[in-house]
């Protein structure tokens, strides 16, 4: 068995155009279970908007925030909630497909070993199962925010930005989740990844509270946290305001997906040359 830092596992991604019928497969088996998966996707997310947004916004009533420019803005609850949660929804997502569905089609059902009797390297399957998980993380977050539009959540145009950011925080995610799902030898690893990483993410980025509210300590770890950038930049859009330091937000985010992807790809080489 090669060295786990072999060179050939390490080499550049090489992924052709054939990474399309990869993630068309993927999107046509997805069709049968389009809306009980959209179902179970936005449901989480809502009723946690909605026990939390309006139960606990009458208790908090509005939070103060610092605006790009200078200076403050309170702001109901309801909608500091609603601009973190539609970026920790997006990151479950991703994360969820990118880590069961993806580890199902690769070694419990062996979809993966199927389509490399193909002419598609496994390059092009990595790369597919990024982008399909990226996807359905940016129409579940598509769904909620159509959700939120309708209950006058937002209006601010300038949310249309935001499907941008949340394209990218659904690569990152789904390229970070692809490491775990590269690593793993049963469903039970995951927990580890939901319970040390993904879980106290939430509560450090701003999700549901004020980051400025924590510790410094803590605040510097959040600072270093995709969930933070992908926060930091959608909540401003909410607020009808333009994301302060937007460049260095994307290009944490862009950071992350980048050397994620590749780290998973490497891995991935590793799992099946053995």
């Amino acid at each position: 068995m090669r060295d786990a830092f072999h060179p050939a596992y390490w080499a550049p991604p090489r992924a052709s155009t054939r990474f399309v019928a990869v993630w068309q497969r993927n999107l046509l088996v997805w069709r049968k279970l389009a809306i009980p998966s959209l179902v179970g996707n936005i449901a989480e997310p809502l009723i946690w908007l909605v026990a939390f947004g309006y139960g606990m916004g009458a208790l908090v009533g509005s939070v103060t925030l610092p605006l790009p420019g200078g200076g403050a803005q309170p702001v109901p609850y309801l909608v500091f909630l609603a601009s973190g949660s539609v970026c920790m929804s997006t990151m479950n997502a991703a994360t969820f497909e990118a880590l069961y569905s993806a580890f199902s089609r690769m070694h419990v059902q062996r979809t993966w070993d199927g389509i490399l009797n193909a002419p598609v390297t496994l390059d092009d399957i990595v790369l597919a199962e990024m982008l399909w998980a990226a996807f359905k993380a940016l129409f579940t977050a598509s769904a909620i925010l159509l959700v939120m539009l309708l209950l006058g959540i937002g209006h601010s145009p300038k949310l249309v930005l935001a499907w941008a950011v949340l394209a990218l925080t659904g690569v990152t995610f789904a390229s970070l989740a692809l490491i775990f799902n590269a690593l793993a030898r049963g469903y039970d690893f995951f927990t580890y990844y939901f319970t040390l990483f993904l879980t106290p993410m939430m509560f450090v980025s701003g999700v549901f509270f004020p980051r400025e509210q924590l510790p410094g300590w803590v605040q510097a770890v959040g600072e270093a946290l995709p969930l933070t950038h992908a926060v930091q930049l959608v909540r401003p859009l909410f607020l009808d305001h333009w994301p302060a330091d937007a460049a260095r937000h994307v290009a944490v985010l862009a950071g992350y997906a980048l050397a994620a992807f590749w780290v998973a790809l490497a891995l991935t080489r590793r799992r099946f040359a053995r």
